[in-house]
């Protein structure tokens, strides 16, 4: 039997997923706090609810991918959220990237409703959303991840349960942390080898072939080069993540210097009043450290 999905949080990352499901054919109830996002995927089949309340007594399945923590808690527990149209066998997958300890409250508190949750952060920009090739993350009973792996398998092309509540958003932040550290390396290549006078894009393809490659060469580098800073994952976002990476981190005492290096930078770009800008305008806070002119 296909599950009913019901989807809120319909931006940059929410829309092409909610497509790709409707597209594998499920029937699809959307919410989204702005009416583009559901004129969109109304437009592909989609039918709009006025309430995550309504979303939820709907659906088999309800995901949820918006903004940080207090927003998940808002469609989730607060007035008109999920938790109101709870019913027996609803499962609710949140895919945004957010505090664990407050996905593990708010997974509790859904409990006490018969409603079984799972954190599935993913990782792919807007591209793996588009593609449905996105890693997922997935934190939760291992019974209900099972349950719900078909509806993954739509969205992304690798599907890890990394662990009971809150270990799916737990692995979202180390790969935050990994990423954003690989950007910052590859915005310091890209500055020394313009200092040295050297061909960038002879670096990019000569290093890309090698043991110093990364997504963040192949796929931000070319963007920096073209001076193409429009966001597939906006520093504001990537800031947000970061911070809860640290505030993880500090619950065990544990330095992340990298992480907080990065996250400096990249605070310094938002400064200027960039943050809506992709992850790539790193290299301006480098370029500027630099003494270099864009």
């Amino acid at each position: 039997m296909t599950d009913r999905i019901g989807f809120i949080g319909l931006g940059i990352m929410g829309q092409p997923m909610a497509r790709n499901l409707i597209k594998a054919g499920h029937p699809t109830t959307v919410w989204n706090r702005s009416r583009p996002g559901i004129d969109a995927v109304v437009a592909d089949g989609a039918e709009e609810e006025a309430s995550p309340a309504e979303v939820a007594r709907r659906s088999d399945v309800v995901i949820t991918i918006v903004g940080d923590s207090p927003d998940v808690e808002e469609v989730t527990l607060g007035r008109d959220g999920i938790i109101e149209g709870a019913h027996e066998g609803l499962v609710h997958i949140d895919m945004t990237t957010m505090s664990p300890e407050v996905t593990r409250t708010i997974s509790d508190r859904l409990a006490e409703a018969s409603v079984e949750m799972l954190d599935a952060p993913v990782s792919g920009g807007d591209q793996g959303a588009i593609q449905g090739t996105l890693s997922i993350m997935v934190g939760g009973k291992d019974a209900v991840f099972e349950r719900c792996r078909p509806v993954f398998d739509v969205l992304g092309k690798k599907v890890v349960h990394c662990g009971p509540s809150g270990s799916g958003q737990v692995v979202k932040l180390c790969n935050q942390v990994a990423v954003s550290l690989t950007n910052l390396a590859v915005c310091e290549a890209l500055t020394l080898c313009r200092k040295a006078g050297v061909d960038q894009e002879r670096m990019v393809e000569a290093v890309g072939a090698g043991a110093g490659s990364s997504w963040q060469l192949l796929n931000l580098a070319p963007k920096m080069l073209a001076r193409d800073f429009a966001p597939g994952f906006k520093i504001d976002h990537q800031q947000k993540d970061l911070r809860h990476a640290l505030a993880t981190a500090a619950t065990f005492d544990l330095p992340l210097t990298g992480t907080s290096l990065v996250h400096q930078l990249f605070a310094t770009v938002q400064a200027e009043g960039l943050g809506a800008e992709g992850t790539q305008a790193l290299v301006k806070a480098i370029e500027k450290l630099a003494a270099l002119e864009e």
